[in-house]
């Protein structure tokens, strides 16, 4: 299922379950910048990742969104968590959805030399992502869209570094 292809509208939130990294490169996190093509004027930054493929586990879709939208590849094992937890309710495509989420996060030193592979957008990310960026927790602080999860625009320690404890963000926005 994409977003721009949901089931029949019943009227109803479509239920999801996805997975996300927050990668970092030092003191860095990777961001994507995107926007509602049924609200144009709307812009926010959010985390790499998608959704839950049917057999697939958390940590293989993290990697493939991860690659799919950023090309940076990692290897489950690479991963860290998951270090939140979080159900996501938003608006997107004129449909409401509620999304389960898992946060893992994983370290990419100097990631801007990386190699890359090729990012192999959706129909639906090429309509929606604008942007990709290494921003800081102060240029999240002073952003002046909206921040999924809200969170990262306030304290990265509860995964930089990670003390084990898998946090629960709640229901967002409530």
């Amino acid at each position: 299922m994409t977003f721009s292809d949901p089931p029949p509208d019943t009227g109803e939130r479509i239920e999801r379950y996805g997975a996300r990294v927050l990668l970092l490169d030092g003191q860095r996190l990777l961001m994507l910048r995107g926007h509602d093509p049924h609200q144009p004027s709307r812009a926010w930054w959010f985390t790499p990742g998608g959704g839950i493929e049917p057999g697939e586990s958390e940590r293989a879709t993290a990697v493939r969104e991860l690659a799919e939208e950023t090309g940076y590849v990692l290897e489950e094992q690479e991963l860290v968590g998951p270090v939140w937890r979080r159900t996501a309710l938003f608006d997107f495509y004129s449909r409401q959805y509620v999304q389960h989420e898992v946060f893992f996060v994983a370290q990419r030193a100097d990631a801007d030399r990386h190699t890359q592979v090729d990012q192999a957008w959706t129909a639906d990310e090429e309509d929606v992502i604008d942007d990709s960026a290494w921003v800081t927790l102060a240029d999240l602080g002073a952003a002046d869209i909206e921040i999924f999860p809200a969170r990262l625009g306030q304290t990265w320690s509860d995964f930089d570094p990670w003390d084990g404890v898998t946090r629960e963000l709640g229901v967002e926005p409530e």
